[in-house]
């Protein structure tokens, strides 16, 4: 910038600083916001090379605004500090404050992992082999349940946030929450596999073969109970099932042969 350009720049950003003390208005507050915010863009992207992908620099830079607002706000330029050396840090603070409140995780939280981490690595490498909880609780000079409280509160920095993208290129609005696995839910293909099976089992069997199947493998019946629902011996009901499991044991065998690769 030409010098005559630079200082013409700079008596104009004193004469809003005047009027902004003289008035304290919204309009030159604004101007003043307008000008200085490359300042805080500046410190946003010093600060964000440093994280990891999931924080957006745009939310440093609405931080870093804030910071910027209350640097303002309490300017007192009888100190004899310039604004721009005396913003610098408010504006980093705001940023680091939103950093903070973006981690969930406590600072004690993180210092109580780094503890565990550090006594069961040194037993590790004394005794050559995993150490129990007994022995790690000995090494940190705790009772047991003083180990599982600090245990507890270890653990709590592996947690994730379902939020968080999985996609690193950004393409795909994936998240962690869409591919965690549901152990209440059915698989559909192992459902889809046990129906398939059914209708191959329930082919060619008559009623009581089927009924015979269902209460001894589902609910658990023995031969004679099944005998006695069925008004059948206890030996005619162990003959019938024989002889179903033989012929399933056919079907499958030849079905087997149908699909495998030739």
């Amino acid at each position: 910038m030409p010098a005559a350009k630079k200082a013409a720049a700079e008596v104009d950003i004193d004469l809003i600083w005047k009027k902004y003390f003289k008035e304290k208005s919204e309009e030159y507050r604004n101007k003043l916001m307008e000008h200085y915010l490359p300042l805080v863009k500046y410190t946003a992207e010093r600060i964000y090379v440093k994280l990891p992908d999931k924080v957006e620099v745009d939310d440093l830079v609405s931080a870093g605004i804030f910071g910027l607002m209350d640097a303002i706000d309490a300017f007192d330029p009888k100190r004899g500090v310039k604004f721009a050396t005396y913003c610098t840090p408010r504006i980093r603070g705001a940023i680091l404050d939103e950093l903070r409140s973006m981690d969930w995780v406590p600072r004690l939280v993180r210092a109580r992992a780094h503890q565990l981490g550090n006594a069961t690595r040194t037993l590790e490498s004394h005794l050559g082999r995993v150490p129990t909880e007994q022995e790690i609780a000995g090494e940190l000079d705790m009772d047991m349940e003083d180990f599982y409280r600090l245990q507890r509160d270890a653990n709590a920095v592996g947690l994730v946030s379902l939020s968080n993208s999985l996609d690193s290129d950004g393409e795909n609005d994936i998240c962690e929450i869409d591919v965690i696995e549901d152990k209440k839910s059915e698989d559909p293909m192992t459902e889809a596999q046990k129906r398939d099976l059914k209708t191959l089992l329930g082919k060619g069997l008559s009623r009581a073969e089927r009924l015979i199947l269902v209460l001894y493998y589902y609910e658990e019946m023995t031969m004679k109970e099944i005998g006695a629902t069925l008004d059948l011996s206890e030996s005619r009901v162990s003959q019938m099932h024989s002889s179903i499991i033989a012929r399933l044991k056919a079907q499958m065998s030849t079905r087997k042969k149908e699909f495998s690769p030739k």
